[in-house]
């Protein structure tokens, strides 16, 4: 059989195979579309999409999810142009009959960047330590993965990874593949991977898409300048480790310093998008303060120390952080008015966390009202908490310490139910006590 690379390149026999595999005897095994609204998944579900048109409606009896995960630390010009093109997805869809319905995934709350890097203090990520992966991308994606197999017992992951986009991506696809078959194993049980588009080369793609319509009613003229703009490429559905990064000339999370270099926000700044420059500025501290011994603390989170190995971020430089992420906020909407770098829900997991670490001499409200000049007061578990706090402090006129130190207390106590249990709550609230004691006697 000749290599496929060496056939001309038609659409039409990708949509055949398509619609071949759509009427396979598998037990109408659920689709799951992986979805960037970059121009490799745009591609693939374009030729889904057409292969569909094509079935009568009848028998278009296949689910089909298309699934986009967001780290909640996109790249905000990616986010808002796929943010866009899902809305027109599911919208077409419904107008046009065919089984697809859009779906977005998350990380849960203590698997956010920001929870992780300004509330417990982890580094930046690099190769070496790239903790982000799994739990912003890998796991939400795995987690409606495992939601479908239990309510299908199998699935079919569509990917739109292509061989010729980097050895690393050629090496996966070659991982979930087996030998004459189209269907390949995945590394979850009941599941498969199809990889329609892994042999269509780059310029044939983007011949494509600048020739076919979007039938989902988007322009496909405003992908290419996007591309051209960043110069750069998207992220593919992340369902292993061995995915690469996103973060050098691809559309991933601003925050990235698993590259040194994010060229394609780097271009998009040149390209007319300044309001994007204080993204860049926080980005480059985070390189530089990731290997600093000033900002990174010696020991480990578990107590334990190693030569050459540094620990979390020392607190001062968490909640500089986080005066700078506000600041950079602050800065971006007077152009955006619609960002927000950070949610209330992170700031108030964030507080929990400082909490949890005996930081009690920085306040994550303090640093807010600081910088947008505004009188919040962060509730973290009590709506009265603002009436208690004044009780609190008149009762304690005469000791403004035995106020902190109660006021503390009683914030780990009712945190237990944002990212804290009962169980080890009594430990937290006798190292605050010793810690208090350190401070009368030191």
């Amino acid at each position: 059989m000749p290599d496929q690379n060496l056939v001309a390149f038609n659409p039409k026999h990708i949509q055949e195979e398509i619609i071949d595999q759509y009427f396979a005897k598998d037990n109408n095994r659920p689709w799951i579309v992986g979805f960037s609204g970059g121009k490799d998944s745009t591609m693939l579900l374009q030729l889904v999409w057409y292969a569909l048109k094509t079935i009568p409606v009848e028998s278009r009896t296949r689910k089909i999810y298309v699934v986009c995960n967001n780290t909640l630390v996109e790249n905000p010009k990616i986010l808002e142009y796929t943010e866009k093109i899902l809305d027109k997805i599911q919208k077409a869809a419904v107008e046009q009959s065919l089984p697809i319905t859009v779906h977005r995934t998350t990380p849960k709350l203590e698997d956010t960047f920001w929870v992780n890097l300004i509330g417990r203090g982890y580094p930046s990520p690099n190769n070496a330590f790239r903790w982000c992966t799994e739990r912003m991308k890998i796991n939400p994606t795995t987690q409606f993965i495992l939601k479908k197999i239990s309510e299908e017992n199998e699935v079919i992951i569509l990917l739109g990874t292509r061989s010729e986009e980097s050895a690393r991506r050629a090496k996966s696809i070659k991982k979930f593949e087996v030998l004459g078959q189209r269907l390949g194993k995945h590394i979850l049980s009941s599941a498969y991977v199809y990889a329609p588009i892994k042999n269509v080369l780059t310029d044939e793609l983007w011949q494509y898409l600048s020739q076919v319509p979007s039938p989902w009613e988007a322009s496909n003229k405003e992908l290419i300048t996007l591309y051209r703009n960043a110069n750069g490429g998207d992220c593919p559905l992340v369902i292993d480790n061995n995915t690469p990064s996103c973060g050098n000339s691809r559309f991933g999370c601003w925050v990235c310093t698993v590259v040194s270099r994010d060229n394609s926000m780097e271009a998009l700044i040149e390209n007319g998008e300044e309001w994007m420059e204080p993204l860049m500025e926080l980005r480059d501290l985070l390189v530089t303060s990731r290997s600093s011994e000033e900002c990174r603390e010696r020991k480990r989170r578990n107590g334990t120390e190693k030569e050459g190995v540094l620990g979390p971020y020392k607190p001062w430089f968490r909640a500089s952080f986080l005066e700078k992420l506000f600041l950079a906020q602050k800065e971006i909407q007077q152009s955006q008015p619609n960002m927000v770098l950070i949610s209330y829900q992170e700031l108030a997991a964030i507080q929990v966390t400082w909490y949890r670490d005996n930081i009690f001499n920085y306040k994550v409200a303090d640093i807010y009202n600081k910088v947008f000049g505004t009188n919040i007061i962060l509730n973290v578990g009590d709506s009265n908490l603002v009436r208690e706090k004044e009780l609190l402090k008149e009762s304690c006129k005469e000791s403004p310490e035995d106020f902190e130190l109660i006021n503390d207390l009683l914030a780990l106590q009712k945190t237990k139910t944002i990212l804290m249990n009962n169980r080890g709550l009594q430990n937290v609230l006798e190292n605050r006590l010793e810690q208090f004691i350190r401070g009368k006697m030191g």
